[in-house]
């Protein structure tokens, strides 16, 4: 047993001895040192963060018709950025370096990303108002899905009109959350 435990002393002697008298092999210890070194110091730095986005006055309440949208995709000089999803138009500007320029999601700013939603794609955008009617029920359920989303994390600015369609006219002193008569029969179509 004694005989064992002076082996493996030996061995881990032998392991040293080989790497000290080896220049490469100083050299390739340090580089591994360093390596890990480095690996280890950027899993503890932190993030840098952005400064804060000015904030823009909310937006009247109003419609849109698919080319007024065009308008708000981040680019022009106050940088506010509009996304309609299943009829109803969102403020985005929030999120502006997800939907803005440069962005992942830059396709949907200034548009109906209720398709790409639908069908995952963020290279699906049409110039034209898109009804959706060829969407199948899984593809509406994940509109329907993202549209609770959008709800819940950014302002309603109004909604997006069909072609021919009259835009309602929103009071300064209506709720956002009180849906107008037309914004009612718009959703039973």
């Amino acid at each position: 047993m004694a005989e064992n435990e002076a082996k493996s002393g030996g061995f881990l002697t032998n392991i040293v001895l080989e790497i000290v008298q080896s220049p490469l092999n100083i050299a390739l210890v340090c580089l591994i040192g360093v390596l890990v070194y480095k690996i280890v110091k950027s899993r503890q730095d932190v993030p840098i963060s952005r400064p804060p986005e000015p904030t823009l006055p909310k937006l009247k309440k109003r419609d849109f018709t698919v080319e007024e949208l065009k308008k708000y995709d981040g680019t022009q000089e106050d940088g506010r950025v509009l996304v309609a999803v299943n009829g109803t138009v969102y403020d985005v500007t929030r999120g502006k370096h997800f939907y803005g320029p440069g962005g992942p999601y830059a396709a949907f700013g200034g548009r109906d990303a209720s398709r790409g939603l639908a069908t995952f794609s963020v290279s699906a955008k049409t110039d034209e108002y898109d009804d959706l009617s060829d969407l199948n029920t899984m593809e509406m359920d994940s509109v329907r899905e993202w549209e609770a989303q959008f709800k819940e994390k950014y302002d309603v600015v109004g909604k997006l009109l069909k072609p021919g369609e009259q835009a309602t006219s929103y009071s300064d002193d209506e709720e956002e959350e009180t849906p107008s008569a037309a914004g009612d029969k718009s959703k039973d179509d």
